[in-house]
């Protein structure tokens, strides 16, 4: 009883494209859930397989839109992200975006989506969150946040906020370190707490904490692992009853205080319900039920608080299994402007801000000068731009400058230079302004937040995207 338990609240990713044996076999044993991400290719056909093993297990993915996609990681996201969304303000298009992208799960047979983003961007040096965020303030964050729920949970999947109590006001990347918010209390209450509370009134299904640590809080050690934090606040003063799943716990803002099953442990004392694992062999699966079942029978963690953990699994699974869901795309009048054509397409168009009126009437020379996107997002996932304008001029031609790289000299074609939060990295900000010395007509194309204007050209994007390239590359060609 105690080892399907312990099970139960797991939520492991894994390698390869197809579940493997062990997988399948652990689901046969209870496994609650489990999380896919671009490197398992994310289809129905993988998710059958793994209903196949147990019907009612969670299966999960992080599909924000924008820069952090995994069933279009090969190809780009259908949706331009959420900074995009707060940039056009229209909540009707907000929650239809959520929507669509709960539609597109659906399909898949998804339970659960690890997102929205609720985090306020308050700090411009923001690594991690950025053009994850609605945006700067908490009333932007908490209108959209709410109206992306609603259109996404309607559409019969459930959705997740992240990251409690607030990722916004940080300088370090938590996949790498674990990040100190310095705020104070009254800051984190009517900034960062308050678009949770706008979730949970909105009824989302799910929240995810963050290994953020929060003196204002508690000084003594990461949310993750705070009771004052996940039960103190979220729950009992908040009010919050669904789900709440941890980030991955192999991130080394948690990973490099404790090991893997101490971390669940102390866990799910603290108040978690699900212990996402983002990448486990079968060892360190039933390390991880092993390390729970023991710390109940030394009485380190109660046994109904493990029950009741596993029961607010159960019961989101009962809710997607009641839920109705879409067969096919929603269609109906739209909601706004754009007749015709998808929510994240026009969304992508609506929030293109341009300073200048350059086109292109030759294919460019594409010039990408950006540092590797944060740890959230997949390795390769394309900025789509020299694709999208090699579709309208064929001959366009790319070229990538990295860090510490010599800038190359250039000739005589059009350029368009391609640069992500530009403000954040000094070596990009001066590449940049050496570049454009040396072509004034060259186009600048910002897909991160925005900086200062330079170039002929100036297009911010506001986000990273198959259908934000698509709609750059429309401007810039017609």
């Amino acid at each position: 009883m105690l080892s399907r338990l312990a099970l139960t609240v797991l939520q492991p990713g894994f390698d390869g494209t197809t579940a493997p044996d062990w997988l399948r076999h652990a689901l046969d044993q209870g496994l609650g859930g489990v999380v896919l991400f671009a490197r398992n290719l994310p289809r129905r056909e993988l998710v059958d397989q793994i209903r196949a093993a147990n019907p009612d297990t969670i299966v999960a993915v992080d599909e924000e839109g924008g820069v952090v996609t995994r069933l279009e990681a090969r190809e780009g996201s259908s949706f331009p992200g959420n900074r995009a969304l707060g940039v056009v303000d229209d909540l009707a298009l907000t929650e239809r975006v959520g929507r669509e992208i709960a539609t597109m799960l659906a399909a898949c047979d998804i339970t659960l989506n690890y997102a929205p983003s609720v985090d306020v961007n308050a700090n411009p040096a923001n690594p991690v969150i950025g053009v994850r965020s609605f945006g700067p303030t908490a009333s932007l964050v908490s209108r959209h946040g709410a109206a992306w729920i609603r259109g996404h949970q309607g559409a019969g999947v459930a959705a997740c906020a992240k990251h409690f109590p607030g990722h916004g006001d940080t300088v370090t990347d938590s996949h790498l370190a674990l990040p100190t918010v310095h705020a104070s209390l009254d800051t984190l209450l009517e900034r960062d707490i308050a678009p949770f509370e706008a979730a949970i009134a909105a009824d989302v299904k799910a929240i995810m904490c963050g290994h953020l640590l929060i003196p204002a809080l508690d000084p003594s050690g990461p949310a993750t692992l705070s009771r004052t934090t996940l039960t103190g606040l979220l729950r009992d003063q908040l009010g919050f009853d669904g789900l709440l799943v941890t980030d991955a716990i192999e991130m080394r803002a948690v990973a490099a205080l404790h090991s893997p099953g101490d971390i669940a442990v102390r866990a799910l004392a603290a108040g978690a319900d699900a212990i996402c694992a983002g990448l486990v062999t079968e060892d360190e699966l039933y390390a991880l039920r092993d390390a729970i079942v023991a710390a109940v029978r030394s009485g380190e963690l109660p046994e109904e608080r493990l029950a009741e953990a596993a029961a607010r699994v159960e019961a989101l699974a009962s809710w997607w299994t009641k839920h109705p869901r879409p067969a096919a795309p929603l269609g109906g009048p739209p909601v706004t402007p754009g007749e015709g054509e998808p929510a994240g397409t026009y969304a992508a168009r609506a929030a293109l801000e341009i300073t200048g009126s350059t086109r292109l009437a030759a294919p460019p020379l594409v010039v990408e000068i950006s540092p590797r996107h944060n740890q959230a997002v997949e390795p390769g996932t394309p900025t789509g731009l020299t694709v999208a304008l090699a579709a309208r001029l064929p001959g366009t031609d790319h070229l990538r400058v990295p860090l510490g790289a010599p800038l190359p000299t250039l000739d005589d074609r059009p350029v368009v230079l391609l640069v992500h939060d530009t403000a954040r990295h000094e070596w990009v900000r001066q590449a940049l302004s050496d570049l454009v010395t040396q072509r004034p007509d060259a186009i600048v194309v910002e897909t991160g937040i925005p900086d200062h204007p330079i170039g002929a050209t100036y297009i911010a994007t506001h986000g990273l995207s198959r259908v934000g390239a698509e709609a750059v590359a429309d401007w810039l060609t017609t």
